[in-house]
């Protein structure tokens, strides 16, 4: 209206607001104070620009946009050189220096606050608004600085960890596009000489496709043949062929107490030992080892907060009976959560069943481990896990190569990995001796048929998944027979029939319970038991 003056209220940005709020009323302090508090979140240093020490805003401000900068470049090699990045991340060097760079930023960032803090000036703001900025400050402190306090927490874990566990070695070169790395699970048990490879698993890998084989090699596997050229040839020119004393896992013993001198330059002879026969048994050159210590190992999947399988049969163990007791127990079927203790328990029994049932539910834990192996675990578990790591593993894999590693097995964790077992059921039947007669051409032939698929596949689907086929007439693989459960189909059976496989029951056809087989067990019914556990071979890992 004509001659008439409105007037509204604003908050002015002017200098003479920023730098004396006393000039302003209190809405403008109020909302001054959460500009600056905003300013030091969003871009570090530009509250002290707009409203205090100049000089301290632009060294903090420079500081922001090299992070900036810094974090971009990030993004960019992730996206296009993501090995190049995890091996500079993961490199000792890098590792400490980003150690001293996250605590002096976490400190910066702090003295930022603490700074803009002193800019709002409590006293000139309203008495009810004065607690609530107050308690923001520090909650956003907390979350900023301290989030870089952690992060610089666990650079130098890993530092530690990682040097602990990996060897300063050269870099390692793919031999005919792949990479073949030899686990195994070590046990130094009570009543035991020495520690024993009870586990003994060959993985090879693609190295552009991260397409991989998982081969179990059964531990009292006889009359092992060496590589080419490995010292042992002078003590065991036939091969490990003493009998019985000579099944596979015993060469690791044999070579620590009678034949480290035959390797004068090795950091474990047992291990290298085990990679010639290894390489031998598969005609595969295996390029590094990890021993995992089966103690140890408990200690790792309870860092990761347990592992959780879908089991098909029944499982015995040593635990705790329902009545509290301490005894021979079992696992039910079904899903079950297991702690590192029980999981170990779980992959190492074979009391009325056979070393391959045994070796399907190792695999099984160690898929389970790998698939429940996400970001959030990593984040939660960190330190816990790292930790873990370091006590469990011996590795002579180089660490200046992990990111590469690291980046070929996130590529082999999106892929489902081919399995096979040297014996039932992809060689011979349980009654065959297939361990103690093993047939090495046979061997050799099966494992270069499915390298050779997975090197002409192509697609990155998986063994069996490109345009050349299916598996070897004859030759169904573990894989292939645990497909169909494996994707949900509850009602295919082991055999790939469309019929689930019937459970053992008790006599009367009522469902076999915990409490049954343990008194079986008492009673030394082993028939019972051993059809109790004809199953327990199935299993996979759940979700």
């Amino acid at each position: 209206m004509a001659g008439s003056s409105v007037s509204y209220h604003r908050f002015t940005t002017e200098p003479e607001v920023l730098r004396s709020p006393r000039t302003g009323s209190e809405t403008d302090r109020t909302r001054r104070a959460i500009l600056l508090l905003a300013l030091t979140l969003v871009v570090p240093g530009a509250a002290q620009i707009a409203a205090g020490s100049r000089r301290l805003g632009r060294v903090a401000l420079a500081v922001t946009v090299g992070v900036w900068a810094t974090l971009l470049l990030g993004l960019v090699l992730f996206f296009t050189l993501r090995p190049l990045l995890l091996n500079l991340l993961t490199r000792p060097v890098s590792l400490w220096t980003a150690t001293v760079v996250l605590a002096l930023l976490a400190v910066g960032w702090a003295i930022l606050w603490l700074d803009t803090l002193r800019l709002i000036r409590l006293g000139s703001l309203a008495p009810g608004m004065r607690p609530i900025i107050g308690a923001l400050t520090v909650v956003l402190l907390v979350l900023t600085s301290g989030s870089l306090g952690w992060a610089a927490h666990a650079a130098n874990t890993s530092r530690e960890s990682l040097g602990g566990i990996f060897s300063s070695g050269p870099s390692l070169d793919p031999v005919d596009g792949r990479y073949n790395f030899l686990l195994m699970g070590g046990d130094a048990g009570e009543g035991r000489q020495g520690l024993r490879p009870d586990s003994i698993h060959v993985v090879s890998v693609d190295a552009d496709t991260g397409e991989s084989l998982m081969i179990s090699i059964p531990r009292n596997l006889q009359n092992a043949p060496f590589r080419e050229g490995s010292p042992l040839w002078d003590v065991y020119p036939e091969g490990y062929s003493c009998g019985d004393e000579c099944i596979i896992n015993f060469l690791y013993t044999d070579v620590m107490q009678e034949h480290q001198d035959l390797y004068p330059d090795a950091e474990d002879p047992g291990a290298q030992a085990m990679m010639d026969a290894a390489s031998g048994i598969l005609d595969l050159d295996i390029q590094g080892y990890a021993m995992i210590d089966m103690g140890g190992f408990t200690e790792l999947i309870d860092a990761m907060g347990g592992v959780e399988v879908e089991s098909g049969g029944w499982v015995p163990y040593r635990g705790v009976r329902p009545d509290g007791s301490w005894g021979d127990t079992w696992f039910e079927p079904g899903t079950l959560e297991l702690t590192g203790t029980e999981a170990l328990a779980y992959a190492r029994s074979r009391d009325f069943s056979t070393d391959y049932s045994r070796i399907q539910r190792q695999q099984c834990i160690q898929q389970a481990m790998i698939d429940q192996f996400d970001p959030q675990t990593l984040v939660t578990r960190f330190t816990e896990i790292m930790r873990a790591g370091e006590q469990v593993v011996e590795t002579d894999l180089p660490q200046q190569q992990l990111g590469s590693f690291v980046s070929l097995a996130a590529q082999a964790k999106e892929q489902q990995p081919e399995q096979l077992v040297l014996g039932p059921p992809d060689f011979g039947e349980l009654g065959d001796l297939f361990s103690t007669y093993p047939d090495y051409d046979a061997i050799h032939q099966r494992v270069d048929e499915i390298l050779a698929e997975q090197d002409s596949s192509g697609d990155g689907g998986g063994l069996f998944g490109g345009a050349s086929g299916g598996p070897p007439p004859g030759h169904p693989t573990l894989a292939a027979m645990v497909a169909a459960p494996a994707e949900g189909d509850s009602s295919a059976g082991a055999d790939g029939s469309d019929e689930e496989d019937e459970l053992p029951t008790q006599p009367d056809g009522s469902p076999l319970t915990r409490e049954y087989l343990i008194e079986a067990q008492d009673a030394g019914q082993t028939a019972i038991l051993e059809e109790a556990a004809s199953t327990n071979d199935e299993c996979t890992p759940a979700g």
